[in-house]
C-alpha cells in the first residue's frame, strides 16, 4: 500500500501545519509585547491566544487537524491517531513556523516595544522552583489535550457545538491562570521560535518537559480509562506506519455483513 507521506494531501498539511503555527505565534506574542499606549492586561493576552487558536483550527482543522503544538502532535502518536512519519513532519513544520512567526513580529516592531519577544524566563513570585513551573505547564496542557480529544472524539453522539471554539476557550483558560506563573506556553513551538529569535533558552526545558508530560498524561487517561479506544491492534499499527485506510476498515466490515448476512438467508 503507499505510503501517506508520498501523497499531496500529507504535503498540505505539513504546510498548513506551518502556516498556522507562524500566524498564532504571530498573533500571540504580538498581543503581549510592551505597547506604549497601554500595555497589554492578562485578559487581552488570553483572548489573544485563545481566539487565535479557535480561528486557525477552524481554518486548517480539515487539512492537517490543525495541531499547531507539538504536544497535540505528540498526545496523538501515543493515542495512536496520526503515523509517526506525519508527527516528525508536522512538528519540524510547527517549529520552524514559530521562528517564522516570531522573526516576523520581531521585524515589524520597534525595539523599545518588543522587548525579550516574550521568551519568558519564568521569573515570577509565586514561583520557588522550577518544578513547580514544570507542574503548571503540565496541569494546562492536560486541560488543553483533553479538550482536544474530547472535542474531536467522532464516537459522540451529543452536540459538541464547535471543536474549534471549544479548543480556543481551553488555551483562553489556560492563559488566564498561566500568565501569572510562567508566562504561560502550553506550547512548546510556541516558546521555541521567540528563544530562538532572542538567542535565549533560560529554562528553556521548562516549556518542553511540562507541555509534552501534559499532553502524554491526557492522551492515556483520555484513550485507556475514559473513552477506551476499541480498534484492533493491526489498526493501530497500520496507523502508525502510516499505511492505514479508512476504506479498506469499511470494506472489511460490509464483508463481513453481507457474509452473515447471506448465512442468516441459507
Amino acid at each position: 500500500m503507499k505510503n501517506e507521506a508520498f501523497s499531496m494531501a500529507f504535503f498540505r498539511a505539513v504546510v498548513a501545519e506551518f502556516l498556522a503555527t507562524m500566524i498564532f505565534v504571530f498573533l500571540g506574542i504580538g498581543s503581549a509585547l510592551n505597547w506604549p499606549s497601554a500595555l497589554p492586561g492578562t485578559l487581552q493576552i488570553s483572548l489573544a491566544f485563545g481566539l487565535a487558536i479557535a480561528t486557525l483550527v477552524q481554518s486548517v482543522g480539515h487539512i492537517s487537524g490543525a495541531h499547531i503544538n507539538p504536544a497535540v502532535t505528540v498526545a496523538l502518536v501515543v493515542a495512536q491517531k496520526i503515523s509517526l512519519l506525519r508527527a516528525l513532519a508536522y512538528i519540524v513544520a510547527q517549529l520552524l513556523g514559530a521562528v517564522a512567526g516570531a522573526g516576523a513580529i520581531y521585524q515589524v516592531t520597534p525595539p523599545e516595544i518588543r522587548g525579550k519577544l516574550c521568551a519568558w524566563n519564568l521569573y515570577s513570585p509565586v514561583l520557588t522552583n522550577m518544578g513547580q513551573a514544570v507542574a503548571v505547564e503540565l496541569i494546562l496542557t492536560f486541560l488543553l489535550v483533553l479538550c482536544v480529544f474530547a472535542s474531536t472524539d467522532s464516537r459522540r453522539t451529543d452536540d459538541m457545538g464547535s471543536p474549534a471554539l471549544s479548543i480556543g476557550l481551553s488555551v483562553t483558560a489556560g492563559h488566564l491562570l498561566g500568565i501569572y506563573f510562567t508566562g504561560c506556553s502550553m506550547n512548546p513551538a510556541r516558546s521555541f521560535g521567540p528563544a530562538v529569535i532572542m538567542e535565549n533558552y533560560q529554562d528553556h526545558w521548562v516549556f518542553w518537559v511540562g507541555p509534552l508530560a501534559g499532553g502524554i498524561i491526557a492522551s492515556l487517561l483520555y484513550n485507556i480509562i475514559l473513552a477506551p479506544d476499541t480498534r484492533s491492534l493491526s489498526v493501530r499499527t497500520d496507523v502508525l506506519k502510516g499505511t492505514y485506510n479508512p476504506e479498506d476498515d469499511w470494506e472489511e466490515k460490509n464483508d463481513q455483513n453481507y457474509s452473515t448476512e447471506l448465512v442468516e438467508k441459507l
